[in-house]
């Protein structure tokens, strides 16, 4: 049972019914209450209406009809069904005129349903017509009833309440009833149609839910399916994307994207365990390969000595790659700490010109300050140092003896940029988009050669981002790099 309510198709078809069953009870509630006042509203207009007819019908010919005299009772004869008048009490009959008037009331009264009671009494109370339906019984018009007014008020005819509009004049009372039963008749019919209606709308609503949720969820089933036989091993397969900008398609195609950046990433990773691989390998072999020599036959103490330079060598190069991988990983990690405060950039690159040209006189490079701005940023010193020192120390190792290589500081656009310009040997434009990452090398040979690890770019390009800065580069084979950094003032 609760592996049910866990399904996405059983709850979605339950909150469906749920706010259906509201819906319908809400509207049956409302539906019931308006039709009772409507029926209310419309009866007692229906009542005053014919109140007012009466009463208006009479006045006129009120000379005409002697209530003094005689008094009658217009009921509809059982065989013949039109209207004749019987006179059980008076000593003489009516006059053409008055049976005339009781006829055209008794006709009026036929054109209302057979339920609606018609009552005229005189001054005295005494009832000179009604409908066949009131038989004996009369409808008691409160002593409150003042003339000229129409008063509405339910009485009591046999039991039953009777909804009652009252009018008079100083001569005659005129009144108009409708039993209020046939209306809560008409309401309680309301009430159980609801109470056949709803549950069957809930009935359909629920199983018809079920197909619609099930039908519409298809797709996401086949989403699924297809992305669990989707592994490391096979990234390159994509989720086949549904026809139509719907909010499935839109899943299916941000599910692609995930699995693709996914493929580029494990393809990195997988990379990047081949170049660590390769780059520890290479030193480790080297000083095994030393040591192994070194132990075959006997040697004089400066051979020994060179070979233990030589291990030493490689071990300082094992560490930095070791130190330079911590420092990525712990970046990615968001475990390093910058230490930000106002450094004096001025002063910064003062210092590594001075740096620079010590690093570049074995090679007789020339190194040289094109212009220096005075500014100041909020930074981390020691990375800002370490960036600036990468740039200018792949500047010197690539560019060839004789050569030249040119630093600047300036303020554009509200920002300190710094350049290394190299007459080195510069960058073919396939390799320039992939110098920053890890390992990548235009000349493998040449790069081990002079000493690189492969992840000096990949941390310049890291201390750029921590300090929200960019890093571009400009190069042009056999002519040389520039390499740019914006770093914002603000």
């Amino acid at each position: 049972m609760a592996f049910i309510f866990r399904s996405v198709r059983t709850r979605l078809t339950l909150w469906y019914t749920l706010l259906l069953l509201s819906t319908l009870v809400v509207f049956g509630i409302l539906a019931y209450y308006v039709t009772g006042e409507t029926l209310s509203e419309n009866l007692d207009f229906s009542l005053r209406a014919e109140a007012r007819w009466m009463r208006d019908f009479i006045q006129p010919q009120a000379s005409k009809i002697k209530p003094g005299k005689r008094s009658i009772d217009m009921i509809l004869n059982p065989r013949t069904r039109k209207p004749g008048p019987i006179a059980p009490t008076g000593e003489d009959s009516l006059a053409a005129e008055s049976d005339e008037i009781w006829n055209q009331i008794f006709r009026h009264s036929l054109q209302n349903t057979k339920k609606t009671y018609f009552q005229f009494s005189d001054a005295r109370g005494r009832i000179l017509h009604r409908s066949y339906s009131l038989g004996t019984d009369s409808l008691a018009v409160p002593d409150t009833l003042q003339p000229g007014n129409i008063m509405l008020t339910t009485v009591y005819l046999n039991g039953e309440p009777v909804r009652v509009a009252a009018t008079r004049d100083r001569n005659f009372t005129y009144t108009v009833g409708y039993p209020i039963g046939d209306l809560r008749e008409l309401l309680d019919n309301l009430f159980s149609i609801f109470l056949i209606l709803i549950p069957g709308a809930v009935a359909i609503s629920v199983f018809g839910g079920l197909a619609l949720a099930k039908k519409a969820l298809q797709p996401v089933d086949e989403i699924a399916t297809a992305a669990r036989r989707i592994t490391a091993e096979n990234l390159d397969q994509v989720i086949p994307v549904r026809t139509g900008d719907d909010e499935i398609g839109r899943l299916t195609v941000t599910i692609n994207d995930m699995i693709r950046r996914l493929h580029g990433s494990f393809a990195q990773v997988r990379q990047f365990s081949a170049d660590a691989s390769h780059e520890l390998r290479t030193p480790l072999t080297v000083v095994r390969g030393e040591i192994e020599l070194a132990l075959r036959s006997k040697k004089t103490p400066e051979e020994y000595r060179r070979v233990l330079e030589s291990a030493l060598e490689e071990i300082l190069r094992l560490t930095t790659i070791i130190d330079n991988l911590l420092t990525l990983a712990k970046a990615e990690q968001g475990l390093t700490q910058p230490n930000f405060s106002a450094v004096d950039l001025k002063d910064l690159v003062e210092e590594l010109y001075e740096d620079s040209t010590i690093l570049a006189q074995w090679k007789h490079i020339t190194v040289s300050l094109e212009s220096l701005s005075s500014m100041t940023i909020v930074g981390d010193r020691v990375r800002l140092h370490q960036l600036f020192l990468n740039l200018i120390d792949n500047a010197i190792k690539y560019t060839p003896e004789g050569g030249a290589v040119v630093l600047a500081m300036e303020r554009k656009n509200g920002a300190a940029v710094f350049s290394v310009r190299d007459t080195g040997i510069g960058i073919p434009a396939e390799d320039q988009g992939k110098i920053f990452d890890r390992f990548y090398r235009v000349d493998k040979a040449r790069s081990r050669e002079l000493g690189g690890t492969g992840l000096g770019l990949s941390i310049a390009k890291w201390i750029v981002e921590l300090h929200r800065g960019t890093i571009t580069v400009t190069s042009e084979p056999g002519v040389g790099s520039t390499f740019v950094v914006r770093l914002p003032l603000g």
